[in-house]
């Protein structure tokens, strides 16, 4: 796409990121649906089904960067992606608008520290596997990223087991949470559905068209995009990490602010932490599609990424636990922490690729 004009790229680009916001959206209510016509529920197998729905976008983007061999550009999507999904929560928490209390507050949950301490566990996971050997493979596949991968796997098991068995008192869910249950929002989808005369059938086909148009799209968002960050001198791993991994967010923004104000804080947090500790497992992907070792080919600007989202995930594990019950600018005070850190690390992302 790099003999395109530059204007006809955009609409490109623009475009697929519409597209991915429509059919995210689709792909998350089908989701709710079928999990509950399928009797998935919070079982591993609706964990999973949640996880590769909502992560499309970057599954595709990852795909056609490692069969081009660009997986710089796949690297810094999955990397940058983690650090802008979880800034999605500032945006959940100002713009919410349900109630007086922040939504860390209103959700706390030690099911949901859990699940951010996972994501914390993964990307440290990352960081240790940049600096092993390229030639450290068996077969097409390294072992940092079989780690990856156990891990997430892991993790799934012990959050559902914590969503039945926790033994702390209210199975760890603090008082004057949130009124309803967590996932009451996902009964009311397939409630809605279900008057509607939506079938199973036609819900998994809806499923199967958004997913299509899903992945089609992603693949034009990184061909448009990598085109567009030629044009204008921008490297392809800080396009990747910012404004690619920005466009990729968009289902979760929109699915999380549905969440949010229907009263069901706690899932729109935790299908953050959940697609954010999914989003490491792509390496596995990246490795066997491309046949290289890609962990170990980081740059700076991919470990400063790392280190940005495990920072951004440690100060709402935080708030989980302290529950700020006061809004600053709108806001409670880690997610106006977060959005203060996110902006200085984008700074300090730019000087680090001036400097490189």
């Amino acid at each position: 796409m790099t003999g395109l004009a530059t204007p006809l790229l955009l609409v490109i680009f623009l475009g697929a990121a519409g597209a991915i916001w429509v059919a995210g959206v689709q792909l998350s209510d089908q989701t709710d649906v079928l999990s509950r016509r399928l009797h998935l529920g919070s079982a591993l197998g609706g964990l999973i089904l949640l996880a590769v729905a909502t992560n499309l976008p970057e599954i595709a983007i990852v795909t056609s960067a490692a069969l081009s061999g660009k997986v710089g550009v796949a690297v810094g999507n999955i990397l940058g992606g983690i650090a802008i999904q979880t800034v999605v929560l500032v945006a959940l928490d100002a713009f919410g608008g349900r109630g007086r209390h922040p939504l860390t507050y209103r959700a706390a949950s030690l099911v949901l520290v859990l699940e951010g301490i996972a994501v914390i566990a993964v990307l440290a996971v990352v960081v240790a596997g940049t600096q092993l050997p390229s030639s450290a493979r068996l077969w097409r596949l390294t072992p940092e990223s079989l780690l990856i991968a156990a891990l997430w796997i892991v993790s799934l098991f012990l959050v559902q087991r914590a969503q039945t068995r926790l033994p702390w008192h209210e199975s760890g869910e603090a008082p004057d949470n949130q009124e309803k249950p967590r996932g009451h929002s996902q009964e009311r989808t397939e409630h809605e559905a279900t008057t509607r005369g939506v079938s199973t059938a036609r819900a998994g086909a809806i499923f199967g068209a958004a997913a299509l148009v899903t992945l089609v799209s992603g693949v034009l968002l990184e061909r448009s995009g990598e085109a567009i960050a030629s044009h204008i001198g921008l490297s392809g791993v800080l396009f990747g990490s910012t404004i690619l991994a920005a466009a990729t967010s968009l289902p979760e923004l929109s699915t999380g602010l549905t969440s949010v104000r229907q009263g069901d804080e706690q899932l729109a947090i935790s299908d953050i932490f959940g697609g954010n500790a999914f989003l490491p497992v792509l390496f596995l992907l990246a490795t066997l599609l491309s046949g290289k070792a890609v962990l170990p080919q980081a740059q700076d600007t991919d470990i400063y990424l790392t280190a940005v989202g495990m920072l951004l995930t440690g100060v709402y594990v935080t708030g989980l636990l302290f529950r700020p019950a006061r809004r600053i600018a709108g806001m409670g005070l880690d997610s106006l922490i977060v959005l203060v850190l996110y902006v200085l690390a984008i700074g300090g992302l730019f000087a680090i690729a001036a400097g490189g």
